[in-house]
């Protein structure tokens, strides 16, 4: 039976008014079985499964009234099991439902199970308080819930059980889970991003029953600073759970950076402060997390108990289960897709792999030598970068490698440190429009900057050049005023400096993994009839009646194309959805494409799950984008292009076309993708494709034209 958290919650607060109806419960006791059946229903959802388990025998230290057992703790093989073994996720005391004192956690009874048992979830019925360890090994309070705060409150509740359970059902089946989980080991990714989603999702919940008026001024600056609107409910919704994805990535990412500290004590999240050095960051941090505006808003309690959790990592493990400079992009996507997967597939963010960045990254670097007549590639000076949808920072962090790795090659000195530095500040750029990957990104160039002894320094405003804008407005100068942002000048102030990168700076390298999907929330400022060309005869030249070209993706390419174009000059890396490169809808935009590109190197990565595409040997062709234990990945097929545009006069187009990349599983494809950077025979990899009018210019090899689909087929000759 699936479990609903309602209907569990309904039944709760059912039975015990029920149990109370009878007139002969008793204060304690008599409601023990409608507690029990929440737990344990809460318990089967986990893994491994949690069993609340009533009446332990002796143990030393009283007898609790509930033990939490793990599942393999109840196989009854021998006397160790059941109720013989120390309950794994603690023990459960309860106490009458008019009972106050037990509030201080403090009591004799919680002390004597505290020390047998290193955690007690402590309860009337109507509260639940979660007792453990800190570093010292003294009894902390690790995380709270509250139904109602008095005992005439709760029962009038419990007598409308389902309008009750419609209120309070998703919070508190969240923190019991939290409650039964606590004593698993917290070290990976995708447990730390549970934990920190769930407080997210606590803290949501408290801002969607705020009135917009106490966000109004910061939500009309965010609007105005970024182009878009927030629409309807959807983009109200958008709005508030950037908010807290902000809050708590934050204050992730300051753990992260306390915890490589090796530190001694306790992780306070008020250390969040060290992103504040960005002051578009800064604003949008202290916006919601300024202790006056938190007391407001009712997130300090959330905010604190999060920060609890996150001292119960084991930290070291964590850290070191990942490279050093991989810790949070890694988290992000588990974050999202715990927090809220509807809104991560929605906004289509999907995290790239780190081969795949590589490779591209590679790739770029080669082609601005040979084709381009720049012998240190990424590391010349006259190289600008662009990820205009730079999310948390990958390809921004490999630029800076590769150029790192060049200039050592050439020259291993004390200078070094500082081009890399002047790079990341001044031609490395990035765009992002959500702020939560925008503040990873900035805390990824930072990490890696301060690893190579050359850190951003915070007094004097020294910034990585990241913008938070939407990449797909700006490009030209407005043609009326601005719009002043009085009580954000910070957000102007990001808002000018990205429009002056988008108009002045000269890119010769476009990189990136453009999103995937369009977010129905917000409506993006006026993009300029952006993908208006791609459309120009699709119906009356191509015959093309439906069609769909907006797709996000879609758009990128048009920005790139465009940009390259104005610098007459320069070199395009995506990996996209693949749809274009044959489908019909794209007729136009591939002769564009063409019209502005000298050569294309294409790589398919297969993985379309639509068409339930396989591999050479059968099975299933996962997406490239599939990383065990982080993501599943997406549905459509994708590829990687990489376009040049030499700046010469040349009537020779060659687009190659590469479709060895066959491996079933995810990660072999990717390493069949790296290990191809060394190969001095990579060309030999690639078809030619010949798109031309007949085949729809088609980049697939052999596509076959319409010319050939006309003629008669050997069944209607005989």
């Amino acid at each position: 039976m699936t479990f609903n958290p309602k209907t569990a919650v309904q039944h709760y607060l059912y039975r015990l008014a029920m149990i109370r109806g009878t007139g002969a419960a008793t204060a304690e006791t008599s409601f023990y079985s409608a507690l029990e059946a929440l737990l344990n229903a809460v318990g089967g959802t986990l893994d491994p499964h949690v069993v609340c388990n009533g009446q332990l025998r002796q143990q030393g230290a009283g007898h609790p009234d509930f033990g939490l057992y793990t599942l393999d703790q109840c196989d009854g093989e021998t006397p160790k099991h059941g109720q013989g073994a120390i309950p794994a996720r603690g023990v459960v005391e309860v106490k009458g439902l008019a009972e106050e004192t037990w509030l201080t956690a403090r009591t004799a009874q919680v002390t004597d199970y505290f020390e047998r048992y290193g955690l007690v979830l402590v309860t009337n019925y109507r509260a639940f308080r979660l007792v453990g360890r800190d570093a010292a090994g003294k009894p902390v309070k690790f995380d709270s819930f509250v139904i109602a705060a008095t005992p005439g409150a709760f029962w009038d509740m419990a007598a409308h059980p389902q309008r009750s359970a419609n209120q309070i059902a998703e919070r508190l089946v969240e923190f019991l889970a939290r409650a039964l989980l606590s004593k698993a080991p917290i070290a990976r990714a995708d447990d730390v991003a549970w934990f920190l989603a769930s407080h997210a999702r606590d803290a949501l919940k408290i801002l969607e029953a705020k009135e917009a008026a106490a966000l109004k001024p910061l939500r009309d600056a965010l609007e105005t600073a970024l182009g878009i609107r927030f629409d309807g409910e959807k983009g109200e919704y958008f709005f508030r759970s950037t908010l807290v994805q902000t809050l708590f990535y934050g204050i992730f990412s300051a753990w992260v950076v306390w915890a490589k500290g090796k530190p001694t004590g306790m992780f306070d999240w008020r250390q969040a402060g060290y992103i504040l050095t960005v002051p578009m960051v800064s604003a949008l941090f202290e916006g919601i997390a300024r202790p006056t505006r938190l007391g407001q808003l009712g997130l300090l309690p959330v905010l604190d108990r999060a920060g609890g959790m996150l001292n119960r990592i084991t930290a070291a493990d964590f850290i070191a289960s990942f490279d050093a400079g991989e810790a949070v992009q890694h988290f992000y996507e588990p974050f999202l897709q715990a927090y809220d997967p509807a809104l991560r597939k929605e906004l289509g963010v999907w995290y790239t792999p780190p081969e795949i960045v590589r490779y591209m990254v590679e790739r770029v670097d080669r082609v601005l030598r040979t084709e381009l007549g720049l012998p240190d590639g990424l590391a010349d000076k006259r190289v600008h970068v662009l990820d205009p949808c730079c999310g948390t920072g990958a390809f921004l962090a490999e630029v800076l490698k590769r150029i790192e790795r060049t200039l050592r090659e050439k020259n291993d000195d004390a200078l070094v440190a500082g081009d890399v530095k002047e790079a990341a500040q001044k031609r490395v750029f990035g765009f992002e429009i959500m702020s939560a990957p925008f503040v990873v990104a900035h805390w990824r160039v930072g990490n890696l900057l301060a690893g190579i002894d050359a850190p951003l320094d915070g007094d004097k405003h020294e910034r990585a050049a990241i913008y938070l804008t939407n990449a797909l407005t700006g490009w030209e100068p407005p043609e009326k005023p601005k719009e002043a942002l009085l009580s954000f000048p910070e957000f102007g102030e990001e808002r000018d400096a990205a429009d002056h990168v988008k108009q002045d700076a000269p890119f010769l390298v476009v990189i990136g993994n453009p999103p995937y999907n369009a977010y129905a929330g917000i409506s993006p400022g006026n993009e300029a009839g952006l993908v208006e060309p791609y459309k120009e005869g699709l119906e009356k030249i191509w015959g093309v009646k439906k069609y769909n070209l907006d797709d996000l993706y879609v758009r990128f390419f048009r920005i790139a194309e465009r940009r390259i174009a104005k610098t007459g000059r320069g070199v395009v890396s995506y990996i996209s959805n693949y749809s274009y490169l044959r489908g019909r809808s794209f007729v136009v935009m591939r002769q564009k494409l063409l019209e502005s590109f000298d050569k294309f190197w294409i790589e398919n990565l297969h993985g379309d799950r639509k068409i339930s595409e396989y591999a050479p040997d059968g099975r299933t062709s996962q997406t490239v984008f599939a990383i065990q234990g982080f993501s599943a990945g997406i549905q459509q097929g994708v590829a990687t292009v990489l376009a040049v545009k030499s700046g010469k006069q040349t009537e020779q187009k060659a687009v190659r076309f590469r479709n060895d990349l066959d491996a079933a599983k995810a990660d072999d494809r990717r390493k069949q993708l790296l290990a191809s950077i060394d190969d001095p025979m990579i060309d030999s990899r690639y078809e030619i494709a010949t798109p031309n009018p007949s085949n729809f210019f088609s980049f697939w090899p052999r596509d076959i034209g319409d010319d050939y689909l006309g003629w008669p087929k050997l069944t209607e000759l005989t």
